[in-house]
């Protein structure tokens, strides 16, 4: 009975040729999911420009980053499942389509309601591009290839994520305070189109045996599902910019979580092509184990570059860019580590993860002690933040390589997509938290450096509790790696 469940897609699966442009496929597809990645954090320090230039207040500003946050969350597996169904080509220029078409319509905003309404088109079509990117992987490559492949993607998001601020406070230098925040925009446009083309030309049209049992889609399971992430992103967006009221609607997570398992369950059975195969997943190894390690990791590392910012900035009266700069030793560290590490988890497995946690909550930790109320600054912060990026980079690629690494490929959009929900569910609720550990903190204090020194030491010691939760969980799928059988990916 076991055999049967677990082996049956794995039959009707076509045979693996390897596709003689997948390297260059992939490097198209990862230039698409670094623009998608890259406008969760870029905005972030152009918010005192926006708030001035459209006339509104902090809160309301808030949701230009809130909102992108929440559709791109909320779109994530229904996308990968449309990628899975339809094809990567096609649901890649559709998404590239509305992405360069939100882009330019927040730049030329007149008022900050369409910024929000196109920011939230913009976030829900980052939600069709990004799990592409991993479908792609799971239907090109095999083996130590597929390793590699999703250590350069790891590092694509490590690096799109820590980046973002420098380049949004050298296009706002370069462009000026007053309107430099809608280039931030603008520039999507020009590299949309060239991407266009590359996939249009690169990337292969669906076969027909692509997706085995119909190309159906499970609304109802993608309504349920986008519920439940609803009521827990809403409420974690909302809180930042003061609201209390929505907190009510985290009750209805479980209850509609319950209902889209159940649904799930139901649609399998009666031999329909479901959302996302639960029950499957369920009996894969280190799947669960490893969605929870990137979503735990993921609150710990959003919300501490985040809160690294606002200190450079309002604690220590740096400009955005040398904020940005400042906090780019963490993204170099990512891109030294996160490729080294894709070539190496077929050999360490889940020890890798585990070590690279342990580096980063210890470079996190050496941050947390050493850098506030340092004068000069920069050499305590650039080892310690180089030390965490060595350790964050090795951490998302060989967790994304060992968690989808048994999934069959018809599956791997919607598999992924449920990855990296859970990654943007993490990097919400870490930003929150975190910022307002912080703001809560430096409100106790007499002002000045001293103050949000002792607020960032607390946020960052909370991101080091979230970090070792992650680094729990990673230990307990070591554990559960051990306990099996050897398995030839």
């Amino acid at each position: 009975m076991t055999e049967h469940v677990v082996e049956t897609p794995q039959e009707e699966e076509p045979a693996y040729e390897p596709h003689p442009h997948r390297w260059r496929i992939l490097g198209v597809s990862l230039v698409v999911g670094f623009m998608a990645l890259l406008d969760v954090s870029i905005v972030n320090v152009a918010i005192p420009s926006m708030r001035t230039g459209l006339d509104t207040s902090s809160a309301t500003v808030q949701w230009v980053v809130s909102g992108y946050a929440l559709a791109f969350g909320l779109t994530l597996v229904a996308g990968g499942r449309l990628g899975d169904a339809y094809g990567r080509r096609r649901m890649m220029l559709v998404g590239l389509v509305c992405f360069v078409a939100s882009s330019v319509a927040v730049g030329f905003a007149p008022n900050v309601e369409t910024v929000i309404g196109a920011r939230l088109l913009q976030g829900a079509s980052a939600g069709l591009l990004t799990p592409q990117n991993s479908g792609l992987i799971q239907q090109l490559f095999r083996g130590r290839e597929r390793a590699r492949a999703f250590g350069v993607f790891g590092f694509t998001v490590s690096v799109s994520s820590a980046t973002g601020p420098v380049l949004g406070g050298l296009i706002i230098a370069l462009a000026g305070e007053d309107d430099g925040w809608r280039w931030l925009f603008w520039v999507n446009a020009p590299i949309g189109l060239v991407a266009m083309v590359a996939v249009a030309r690169l990337v292969p049209r669906r076969t027909p045996t692509a997706a085995p049992g119909g190309t159906g889609i499970d609304v109802p399971g993608a309504l349920l599902l986008g519920a439940a992430v609803l009521c827990l992103l809403y409420p974690v967006v909302s809180i930042e910019g003061g609201a209390r009221l929505p907190l009510l609607l985290l009750a209805g997570v479980p209850l509609f979580a319950w209902a889209f398992a159940r649904w799930e369950r139901r649609t399998a059975r009666r031999g329909h092509v479901p959302l996302l195969d639960t029950a499957l997943l369920r009996r894969l190894p280190g799947y669960l184990n490893g969605l929870l390690v990137g979503a735990l990791y993921f609150t710990g590392f959003t919300g501490l570059l985040l809160v690294c910012s606002i200190y450079l900035q309002d604690g220590r009266s740096h400009t955005p860019l040398e904020a940005g700069l400042l906090i780019i030793p963490f993204a170099l560290g990512s891109a030294i580590s996160a490729p080294i590490a894709g070539r190496y988890v077929s050999d360490a497995g889940r020890r890798l993860t585990v070590g690279a946690l342990v580096a980063m909550i210890t470079g996190v930790l050496l941050v947390a002690l050493l850098v506030p109320g340092r004068d000069p600054l920069w050499p305590w912060l650039v080892p310690t933040l180089l030390l965490a990026g060595l350790g964050g980079g090795a951490v998302v690629s060989p967790n994304i390589t060992l968690t989808l690494a048994e999934v069959p490929p018809r599956m791997g959009g919607a598999a992924g997509g449920a990855l990296q929900t859970g990654q943007r569910i993490g990097a919400s609720i870490g930003a929150a938290v975190l910022v307002t550990v912080y703001q809560v903190t430096a409100g106790r204090g007499a002002g000045g450096t001293s103050s949000d020194g002792t607020a960032l030491r607390a946020a960052l010691l909370t991101a080091v509790v979230l970090l070792s939760a992650a680094l729990l969980m990673a230990i307990r799928a070591l554990r559960d790696e051990r306990a099996q059988p050897a398995v030839s990916r």
